[in-house]
């Protein structure tokens, strides 16, 4: 995602373009892009000159909408939250893994695509000495729009 908003200001973004930037698998791409595209995420362009475009602005997404939006689960628990970590159903240490799987969510709710982007940018460019906070400013209308 972060690769078609840095490249998307030249047009649609091919997942074959992304596939060599980024050395991700193209069929893997495809996979996670339907996932995307179904989740409003991102728009797909047809034909020649096709790809794929930001379905909206970088800086209203955040990395946990676009993790939950391909089945990413944001878990640390050796359960995968089934509560079943050992054979006796009892696991001394999972109510600490739940809570940090709850700051995880809470940390990448707050962590906008945009953000991402900018550093990649300042990155690229280290005399652009830009800092980012990683959390996106919202409204709070958009507080709660995160899904990812």
């Amino acid at each position: 995602m972060i690769d078609v908003a840095l490249f998307n200001h030249e047009g649609p973004v091919t997942l074959a373009e992304v596939s060599e930037r980024q050395k991700i698998s193209l069929s893997y791409l495809e996979q996670l892009f339907g996932k995307l595209r179904r989740h409003g995420l991102v728009e797909s362009v047809r034909g020649p000159g096709g790809g794929y475009n930001l379905a909206k602005p970088p800086g209203t997404m955040s990395v946990s909408e676009i993790i939950l939006a391909v089945d990413e689960p944001i878990d640390t628990t050796s359960c995968g939250g089934e509560r079943n970590c050992h054979d006796d159903g009892i696991c001394l240490t999972h109510h600490l893994w739940a809570s940090l799987n709850a700051h995880i969510f809470t940390y990448l709710q707050g962590v906008s695509l945009q953000s991402l982007v900018d550093d990649a940018k300042a990155r690229k460019n280290p005399s652009l000495h830009v800092v980012q906070d990683h959390r996106k400013t919202t409204t709070s209308s958009s507080a709660a729009t995160i899904a990812a």
